[in-house]
Order: C-alpha cells, then sequence, then structure tokens
C-alpha cells in the first residue's frame, strides 16, 4: 500500500518550482493567442442592387486590431478597407452610341508631290548595252522627253558609266512614275522600238519578260541555230504571226527572247515560242495561235 501525502508548496523543490514556472508562462501565452483570435476580422458584405439589377456587388473588408493588443500595450492598431466592385460578366462597361460620321475628322490622301517634297529624291541607273549605245543617241530625244513630259523625271545619259539615269523631281506626281521610267529604258535597251516602249508609260497592265532557250531545252551547235531559225522564221513570218495573234512584241537577241505585253498575252507568246523550241511543226502552232487568237475576239465582243 502506497501513502499519499500532502505538501505544501514550499516544501517543493526549487527544480520543480522552475519547471512549474515555465508552464504557467505557457498557459499565459495560450491565453493571449485565444483572446487575439477572438479579435479577428469581422467582414461585412454588404449587398445593394440598383435599379432592381444585382449586377453590382460591393465587398467591404474591414481589419482592426485595438491599441491594446498586447497585454503590455505594445502593438499598433491596423485599420485596412478595401471595396471590390465586380461586373458579372467582367467587363467595362462602354458606351454603346455610335459615333457620329460627322464628327470623324477626314484627310486628303497625301500627294505625291510632297512626298517627295519631303523625302529625298530617288534615283536609277539602267545601264545600256554596247550595241544600243549608238541608237540611243540618234532617239535621245524621243526618250527623255516622255520622261519629262509625262513623268515630271530628271533624265541624263552618263556616257562615262553607259547608262541613263533618272530621279524624280519637284514635279513628278505619280509615286510609280520611276518605276515606269526605268521600265521605259529597260525596255529600249533591250532592243524594243521607241513607240512600243512608250506603251509601258501610257497602260499600267504591260509587262517585260526575258528567258532563254537553254531554259527551255539544252541545245548546242547547230541544234540552237535552228532553234533560233525556227522562232524567227523565214524573213520574220514566225515572229510577225506570233506577236499579230498574242498581242505582244518580241525581240530575239541571240540566245535571249524578250516578250513585251500584257500577262496573259505574254503566257500566249511564250506556249507558242516554246513549242517551237521543243520542236512541234510550224503549221501546228499557227493553228494554235488561230484559235486562240480567235476565242480572244469572242472575249472581247
Amino acid at each position: 500500500m502506497v501513502a499519499i501525502t500532502s505538501q505544501n508548496p514550499s516544501d517543493i523543490p526549487a527544480k520543480k518550482t522552475r519547471r512549474g514556472g515555465s508552464a504557467a508562462k505557457r498557459a499565459r501565452a495560450k491565453a493571449a493567442v485565444a483572446s487575439a483570435a477572438s479579435r479577428e476580422a469581422e467582414i461585412e458584405i454588404l449587398d445593394e442592387n440598383e435599379d432592381g439589377d444585382d449586377a453590382d456587388d460591393q465587398v467591404m473588408i474591414d481589419v482592426g486590431l485595438p491599441s491594446n493588443a498586447d497585454e503590455d500595450g505594445e502593438g499598433p492598431s491596423i485599420a485596412i478597407t478595401q471595396i471590390i466592385d465586380e461586373d458579372d460578366e467582367g467587363d467595362i462597361p462602354m458606351d454603346e452610341e455610335p459615333l457620329d460620321e460627322s464628327s470623324v475628322p477626314t484627310f486628303a490622301p497625301l500627294s505625291a508631290s510632297a512626298q517627295t517634297t519631303s523625302s529625298k529624291s530617288e534615283s536609277r541607273r539602267i545601264p545600256i548595252p554596247p550595241h544600243r549605245f549608238g541608237p540611243l543617241k540618234n532617239d535621245w530625244v524621243n526618250i527623255y522627253s516622255p520622261l519629262t513630259e509625262i513623268l515630271g523625271l530628271q533624265v541624263r545619259m552618263n556616257v562615262q558609266r553607259k547608262a541613263v539615269e533618272i530621279r524624280t523631281s519637284k514635279h513628278t506626281k505619280d509615286i510609280g512614275a520611276l518605276q515606269k521610267g526605268a521600265d521605259f529604258v529597260k525596255a529600249y535597251a533591250l532592243g524594243f522600238d521607241v513607240q512600243d516602249s512608250i506603251a509601258l508609260l501610257r497602260m499600267d497592265d504591260l509587262y517585260l519578260d526575258s528567258f532563254e532557250i537553254k531554259d527551255v531545252k539544252t541545245l548546242h551547235g547547230d541544234h540552237l541555230s535552228r532553234a533560233i531559225g525556227r522562232i524567227a522564221g523565214q524573213d520574220g513570218k514566225s515572229k510577225f504571226t506570233i506577236e499579230n495573234a498574242s498581242r505582244t512584241r518580241i525581240v530575239l537577241a541571240d540566245t535571249k527572247i524578250h516578250i513585251l505585253g500584257s500577262f496573259q498575252n505574254i503566257k500566249i507568246a511564250r506556249d507558242a515560242i516554246v513549242s517551237l523550241i521543243m520542236g512541234s511543226p510550224p503549221g501546228k502552232v499557227y493553228a494554235n495561235l488561230r484559235t486562240i487568237g480567235a476565242r480572244m475576239r469572242q472575249r472581247a465582243l
């Protein structure tokens, strides 16, 4: 049997008294945490409906701690208020009224002359082959006149560089005038007549197409010469027939072939020339050209 006797607190050893003191501190700390938890943030949700529509919800969160948050009187007081306005769809309402067209400003397009005055002048240099430099000197008046009068460009012949140089000026009205002038001079340098080349300045749907015989079929020696003869024909009969049927202009410069015309007409002439290079009989090529020419006349009507 074990006898249990009560002891006075003063009889407890000093070591046990220290343990009891630390337990009391922990108990007081827990009590402080519990009291702080009891004074947590209060949340109030205010639902306000304006005009019978519950689209906007306002949530106000107030978090407050008293100035005596700590028993010792230490600890700042914090007050935070946050208002959140949200739309049901998360979108910002916008003005749905249509804009008045009279209130929208209108600006006139900037002319080419204004662009050339505001920016630096552009220039092009077109090289001239040696065999075309003599005809260029003879037809120089017919070449620079349309460039200066129709397009408003500045032109000069550079004898040292064997080239024709053109550039824009304050009289240039069309933005694409420089490109048209370069195509005109290039067409003359390739061998076209001045009157045929001027068509590039007056019409917008004319192009230049160049290719070589070796691009179609690799030929050498007499075979290459015969292919060139088949394209030209006796006294140029085949070339003229293709030009009249396709409404194009063709230049045979050794093994190079240059075609001037619209995109569709260039395709017709190129197909006929390719057929002659590949060895098709000229009569068959002419028959195809007559058929295509009849179709083109019907479409024109």
